[in-house]
């Protein structure tokens, strides 16, 4: 792949990754990594916030290392994960099928519930077909390296999914980014592509780390001015914005909010694995030249059972994604009031932002210690210097919650000079 250098953005994309303190002179590969500590120095401090077993997982309450704790940092928007009938489709889809179908979707991969998880996925996006994979990750792979050729270039939000920068690594054609949520820099850039490539802007509708919205609109125009084709990550858009949860496209109203859409089972459908949704011809393409679809094997009948089922009940039970947009707006106004900053979220994603990663870890400490969990991210999954405690609503918050959540966030945020 050729990638295309972007000289004109301020910092580096998120594929490289700061921090790792290599060797590189070194020809052992082992010796080349021996200088990584970073890790063992958090742990050995007690600062370490990563990979934190979880007892139990109830949704909106959760049990660590045997102590309950309000969970505020899951993808689990509409609490759907414990749903009783989310619940018991995993156990018959788990009893019928066994636990997989220990082969690819091309080959014996494929169940009747991957064929009917489809269809309801399409008619719930008004799309023609949409396309199950094993993952959200696996998507973005598998439909960008299957489209993006030689003669083609990818553009894509400097902010987008890491799937979406591996997708365009893995593909054969080239790559170029524009600046975050900026249509006219994204007008620059597509000007400059040879009239005669082909061209696919890739961006996510509701960015994962800022919880903030992708302006689709000024987007779209951007991309039928220049005769080029749209895809919408709406892995956190789906469940979260738009009627009835069904993402960016429907927030903004638009009946033409691009050509193909990304979603994932593992945030609002509380299951895992992902899909592509759009035109039945090129999903057809895909199926076929998509090799994260062709060489994985399938997504567990019980996980697809699960999505299913949880598509289902958000579409049987709106007042779930009323409720999370209800939350969200709170817990946004209650930050925002206490002086914390949260830059551009308008949706249940809601980062506080820090800025030191180890004050951050000692904020994340503190609050888990007091019984509410968040998510501290660090690089790369943000830029050096702009640490954050990713929090995010879930419909079956209580309102009692969120009060007492809020609460501890001023204590806590006043006691480490995060806030005055």
């Amino acid at each position: 792949m050729t990638q295309v250098i972007d000289h004109d953005l301020d910092d580096l994309p998120m594929e490289e990754i700061e921090g790792r303190h290599l060797d590189a002179k070194s020809p052992d590969i082992f010796k080349r990594i021996a200088n990584f500590q970073l890790a063992k120095q958090a742990k050995a401090v007690g600062l370490y916030p990563f990979f934190q077993p979880i007892d139990v997982n109830e949704g909106n309450e959760a049990v660590i290392n045997g102590n309950r704790v309000l969970m505020l940092g899951s993808n689990n928007y509409l609490g759907l994960t414990r749903h009783p009938k989310v619940m018991a489709a995993a156990r018959d889809a788990l009893e019928h099928y066994g636990p997989s179908m220990t082969g690819s979707r091309l080959l014996n991969g494929t169940s009747p519930l991957h064929v009917e998880l489809e269809e309801l996925i399409a008619d719930f996006l008004g799309e023609e077909s949409a396309l199950v994979f094993s993952t959200g990750y696996l998507a973005n792979l598998g439909a960008i390296s299957a489209l993006v050729d030689r003669g083609c270039t990818a553009v894509i939000d400097k902010s987008d999914h890491a799937s979406i920068y591996d997708g365009a690594a893995m593909a054969a054609g080239d790559t170029v980014r524009f600046r975050h949520n900026d249509p006219q820099h994204l007008d620059e850039v597509l000007s400059k592509i040879p009239s005669d490539d082909a061209r696919i802007v890739i961006i996510d509708g509701v960015y994962s780390m800022e919880g903030d919205i992708a302006p689709l609109p000024e987007i779209v125009q951007v991309c039928r001015r220049h005769n080029t084709r749209l895809l919408v990550d709406d892995a956190h858009a789906i469940g979260t914005i738009g009627e009835g949860g069904r993402g960016t496209a429907s927030h903004f109203g638009l009946q033409d909010g691009g050509d193909l859409i990304i979603g994932t089972f593992s945030k609002t459908l509380s299951s895992v694995g992902g899909f592509l949704a759009g035109p039945a011809d090129v999903l057809e393409y895909v199926k076929h030249f998509g090799r994260p679809m062709i060489f994985t094997a399938s997504l567990p009948p019980a996980s697809a059972a699960a999505a299913l089922a949880a598509l289902h009940c958000m579409i049987e039970e709106p007042w779930r994604v009323e409720r999370v947009k209800e939350l969200g707006l709170r817990l946004r106004q209650g930050f925002r009031s206490m002086g914390f900053d949260i830059g551009d979220s308008a949706t249940p994603i809601i980062p506080v932002k820090i800025g030191s990663e180890v004050k951050t870890a000692v904020f994340w400490k503190d609050l888990l210690a007091h019984g509410v969990y968040t998510n501290a991210v660090i690089t790369p999954a943000v830029p050096r210097g702009q640490a954050t405690l990713r929090t995010s609503c879930i419909a079956t918050h209580t309102d009692e919650q969120l009060s007492h959540a809020l609460e501890l966030f001023g204590e806590l945020g006043r006691k480490h000079s995060v806030i005055s």
